[in-house]
């Protein structure tokens, strides 16, 4: 069956109409016209409609080329601000999966710009709202004035001089941030700047990021995104932006230029102003699913253009979808088409708009062949033999919520990945749970236990205990449940077991002693972050203790409680002079970053010390009767400046300081000795987290005692 045909054809001179060529995809502007091209397996008939967005009058072409279901046309003349779409004639039986309805005023799947916005009225449908399981067509809706439309853009950009930083896993710093949230509320940002990309690259916040020594800014979600019906219902946004339908689009609304297309130079422009800085630009993209949601969701592009082909469906009943990220849909990865689709949006953010990485939001969907995760999967075969996507940063979110979902460690060698254990390790270690030490030490070393097997060194542990999924570092030291009642759910959604301690209090208090012991315990978490082997990634406004008031989930709070408070760049500013601490002193030192594992053992044979070694608290080597002791809670680290394995980037040996890291996480305060004069006769601390901007001028010789406060780090560097 089909839906009803829309009413009568525009009556509109079409322009002149070339075959054009079937690749590339979308709508491309060569200087003189525009070649369109839109794939579909099912359609029976392609229609390109040129759009005028003052009335919503469209002039209809019918594409009629086609090579290898690929349909297309040149349509010379027609050039950068022509708004179209494309109406597809097939088939509309669920129960086949196929859902074509030419009443639908489809968006280009390849399209790099959009205009307008979606009222969700029953014109957005493809069936009659009356029916609950959505198999009866709709009658006669017009999608047209109800949709947002495709823009052609103007591909020539001055890119100057531009050139990718090309960090090394060994030597980045990852700061994740949002476009909005990072800029909405700095003052030093002008007004019709803030919340856009030209907000994020204006040089207060470049300024920012150089003082922390960040290398890499990841962006949260950028591709064109949809606000969920049900979310505006409620006064809320999909803030966070998990919610695609245009991957080659960068979201029109983070763009201060508000003409249409704008929003694609001004990204450029942002993107070559942290390139000056010496900062990479990672996005964080979303290829497992899109915002059409479910079988009862809105049409918008992919569903009309050709369902089965897009979408993983249920095998049991094709109506339905697999859904493997809880959005109600799956993009189908083992379709050569979507691959492509895929493989050509990764390409064009290198190629074109010049990103330097990507990191992928629940990865192990992509790796999905059929049910099981297969980590040899199409996808990832595809990313190793591709000559732009394998050169640049490639970071999986190494899990889904299917069964078998939880990938940490099992990705390919290319691949860096979020180490969800480092993270829950950490939390679990200052909160003082019991039995961590011997997890926390594969934790604190780069986690040769997940990425050693497979070729890959320590840079691919993505290190981090806070991200915007979850607390921030603040509400991870003040709360000790969710507090998600804003979102609407009656506090059900978001995680409920957070690893976190309130030390003594839920939420604001006016305690001293308690606000002192959160700063401290912030200071411990975010000092084990930047000592540790890997790849650190620090969360926007973690350095200036931002807080959400306990919401764990903020995903729709496009509000003052999910942007960034800059006035706490000076009320608290000694956890921003720490932070910024820490972080040059992971720079200034290899020792904190090594290329490779540790071996525990004398790098060059004979008695020599070893790269690393772990220490009671008396000084002496621990035995693995050791590990499992009661101090579990304190452990001394010895890292070895001298004995690094692998040689600069000219083949000359790194040699680096020597450092004692003595770690107390227990309550009370722990006397610990220095080792023997064998690893060093004189101990100077360069940071003591019991104080507050982590400063102190505390000498110690070897075999010597120290007090280290509970709940504290004091890191000595070798001074003879």
């Amino acid at each position: 069956m089909s839906p009803a045909e829309p009413g009568p054809e525009p009556t509109v001179s079409a322009p002149a109409v070339w075959p054009g060529s079937s690749y590339p995809l979308g709508a491309v502007y060569d200087g003189a016209g525009t070649n369109f091209a839109v794939f579909s397996e099912v359609a029976e008939r392609v229609e390109l409609c040129l759009v005028d967005a003052r009335d919503h009058t469209e002039t209809r072409i019918c594409l009629d080329e086609v090579d290898g279901y690929v349909w297309h046309a040149y349509l010379p003349g027609i050039g950068p601000g022509q708004h179209y779409g494309f109406r597809v004639h097939g088939p509309f039986n669920p129960s086949a999966g196929q859902r074509c309805d030419p009443g639908k005023l489809l968006l280009d799947p390849y399209g790099k710009a959009f205009h307008g916005g979606f009222d969700f009225g029953p014109e957005l449908f493809s069936y009659d709202l009356s029916d609950p399981d959505g198999d009866r067509p709709a009658p006669g809706l017009d999608s047209l004035g109800h949709t947002m439309t495709s823009v052609v853009i103007n591909p020539f950009f001055d890119w100057a001089n531009d050139r990718a930083p090309r960090t090394p896993y060994h030597q980045t710093i990852i700061y994740e941030a949002h476009v909005k949230g990072m800029t909405q509320t700095h003052p030093g940002i002008p007004p019709e700047m803030r919340g856009t990309y030209a907000g994020l690259a204006h040089p207060v916040v470049v300024d920012h990021l150089k003082s922390l020594n960040v290398t890499a800014i990841e962006v949260m979600p950028v591709h064109q995104f949809l606000h969920d019906q049900r979310l505006l219902e409620l006064g809320l946004r999909n803030y966070w932006g998990y919610n695609t339908f245009g991957f080659f689009a960068p979201h029109n609304e983070y763009a201060a230029n508000r003409r249409p297309g704008g929003a694609v130079a001004e990204f450029k422009a942002m993107v070559r102003s942290f390139h000056e800085a010496g900062i990479e630009v990672i996005l964080d993209v979303v290829y497992n699913h899109t915002a059409e949601g479910n079988h009862l969701g809105p049409t918008l592009n992919f569903r009309g253009i050709d369902n089965a082909a897009y979408y993983r469906l249920d095998e049991a009943d094709l109506r339905h979808y697999t859904d493997y990220t809880g959005t109600g849909n799956s993009l189908n990865a083992r379709h050569p088409h979507t691959l492509q689709l895929i493989m050509d949006s990764l390409r064009y953010w290198v190629t074109e708009m010049h990103v330097d990485g990507f990191r992928f939001d629940l990865a192990s969907t992509l790796a999905r062949e059929l049910h099981d995760v297969d980590r040899l999967s199409a996808f990832f075969d595809l990313v190793q033999q591709d000559p732009v996507v394998s050169q640049v940063k490639l970071i999986a979110e190494p899990w889904d919520v299917g069964e078998g979902g939880y990938q940490v460690g099992n990705f390919p060698g290319l691949w860096t990945e979020w180490n969800g254990k480092y993270r829950d390790t950490v939390r679990d270690y200052w909160r003082g749970e019991p039995e961590t030490l011997g997890e926390f030490a594969s934790r604190l070393t780069g986690s040769s236990d997940l990425y050693e097997a497979t070729g890959r060194r320590p840079g691919a542990s993505i290190n981090f205990v806070t991200c915007h999924d979850g607390f921030t570092l603040a509400d991870l030291v003040s709360y000790n449940e969710k507090h998600n009642e804003a979102n609407g759910e009656d506090n059900r959604d978001g995680e409920s077991h957070n690893r976190s301690w309130n030390c003594g209090a839920e939420g604001p208090t006016d305690d001293p002693a308690i606000l002192a012991l959160r700063a401290h315990q912030a200071r411990n978490i975010m000092a084990t972050l930047l000592i540790s082997q890997g790849t650190p990634m620090i969360a926007h406004g973690d350095e200036m203790g931002r807080s959400q008031r306990g919401n764990n989930n903020v995903y729709c709070q496009d509000s003052e409680l999910s942007w960034m408070d800059w006035t706490l760049l000076e009320r608290n500013a000694d956890q921003v002079a720490f932070t910024r601490t820490m972080t040059a002193l992971r720079t200034a030192h290899p020792v904190f970053r090594r290329r490779r594992f540790f071996e525990g053992r004398p790098i060059r044979g004979g008695d020599e010390v070893r790269d690393i070694a772990w220490l009671t608290p008396a000084g002496h080597e621990m035995t693995q009767q050791d590990w499992g002791s009661e101090f579990g809670r304190c452990v001394m680290v010895f890292l070895n400046g001298e004995a690094l394995p692998e040689p600069d980037a000219r083949g000359a040996r790194i040699v680096d300081d020597s450092f004692l890291l003595c770690f107390n996480a227990a309550e009370e305060p722990v006397e610990f000795v220095t080792p023997n004069a064998d690893y060093a006769q004189v101990w100077a601390a360069v940071i003591d987290t019991a104080h507050p901007a982590g400063s102190t001028e505390l000498v110690v010789d070897a075999g010597t005692a120290l007090t280290v406060p509970g709940r504290s780090l004091t890191v000595l560097c070798k001074s003879r």
